[in-house]
């Protein structure tokens, strides 16, 4: 390969691999933004974990007031380095919450150069509607679900008694709360993630709809199956509390609901376009379906069946078809050939 060639090679790789070099440095660009608002947030919400805990123990402090049980909720540290890694979690958490948005918007950033108008107008609904629909999950799931779940579980305390000298045998072993901080902290951002999650299923759902991946006829042909997951995800999700995962599950199922019902606007909105471009004519299709449901119902009609002349007819015609096979069947070979 001469001097030149190898040139006019490096020059195409050089070409080629330049707009993938443009996309790392794009993505990178946008990963240390987003990684920066995050730090930012969680700076922010490490100087006021505080405020932040007392507000995450509300229902705990609640559902122990409703019992009765005036005073401190009962949270202890057993650990001596667990004070720290409650706020460490709690900053975690409150640096995701308010750098969402942000990180959001740089994930666009990164990804609408890519599409086209419709793809973009087709897109943005979904990307705001999720944190939207996250954000009304954890909110179900703090003052509805958590209050309920705190409550059965403080049902199994009892008082105890303090025994005396000659008073033995009456002696009653107490179960009181004492609960920790982490621990705590733990369940109820399970719990909050958790709906958060199963509120993004119309979202998600909808944009598999419109992408044609799902139908609303195949999700309500599976909706026996629906209705068993969704028992199983309320039974690892919520406590064994019944009330709660009855709440659960008709909030999920409500939610499998309005997804077919979002899917069938999502397939009338696109049989509508592709009508209105005229990929679809709506007087053959009817002309045709009215043809089959005819051929079908003269075929299914027993007094047809029965009658001799349609009998006589039908014979005609196969003796008519049998002929034609005849006259266009293979020809002799010893036949005389024609000549001109």
């Amino acid at each position: 390969m001469s001097a030149a060639q190898q040139d006019t090679t490096n020059d195409e790789i050089e070409d080629s691999s330049a707009p993938l070099i443009e996309h790392l440095a794009e993505l990178r660009t946008r990963l240390i933004h987003s990684v920066g608002a995050f730090i930012v947030g969680m700076v922010i919400c490490f100087t006021v974990w505080n405020p932040i805990f007392n507000f995450l123990t509300e229902p705990l402090c609640s559902a122990m007031s409703a019992r009765g049980e005036t005073g401190d909720c009962g949270l202890i540290l057993i650990k001596l380095q667990e004070g720290f890694f409650v706020a460490i979690s709690i900053s975690l958490l409150g640096g995701l919450v308010l750098s969402f948005p942000y990180i959001s918007y740089q994930m666009w950033r990164f990804v609408a150069p890519g599409l086209y108008r419709s793809e973009k107008n087709a897109f943005l609904p979904f990307l705001v509607s999720s944190p939207a629909m996250f954000f009304l999950g954890a909110a179900f799931a703090f003052y509805v679900v958590t209050p309920l779940a705190f409550d059965f579980f403080l049902g199994f305390q009892q008082p105890g008694s303090v025994l005396g000298d000659g008073d033995s045998d009456n002696g009653i072993a107490g179960i009181a709360f004492q609960g920790s901080a982490q621990e705590y902290l733990s369940l109820t951002i399970k719990f909050i993630v958790a709906f958060g999650l199963c509120f993004q299923l119309p979202v998600l759902l909808t944009l598999m709809g419109k992408a044609g991946l799902v139908s609303a006829e195949g999700l309500g042909n599976v909706r026996k199956y629906a209705v068993v997951a969704i028992l199983v995800l309320a039974a690892l999700v919520t406590p064994p509390d019944v009330i709660t995962q009855v709440i659960l599950f008709v909030v999920v199922y409500g939610l499998y609901e309005i997804s077919i019902f979002l899917v069938r606007r999502v397939e009338t909105k696109r049989e509508e376009r592709l009508r209105a471009e005229g990929y679809y004519d709506d007087e053959d299709d009817a002309e045709s379906e009215a043809e089959a449901d005819a051929d079908l119902a003269d075929a299914e009609d027993p007094l047809l069946k029965e009658d001799p002349l349609m009998k006589e007819f039908d014979s005609a015609e196969d003796d008519t078809q049998g002929d034609t096979q005849d006259d266009t069947g293979p020809e002799d070979p010893n036949a005389p050939k024609k000549t001109d």
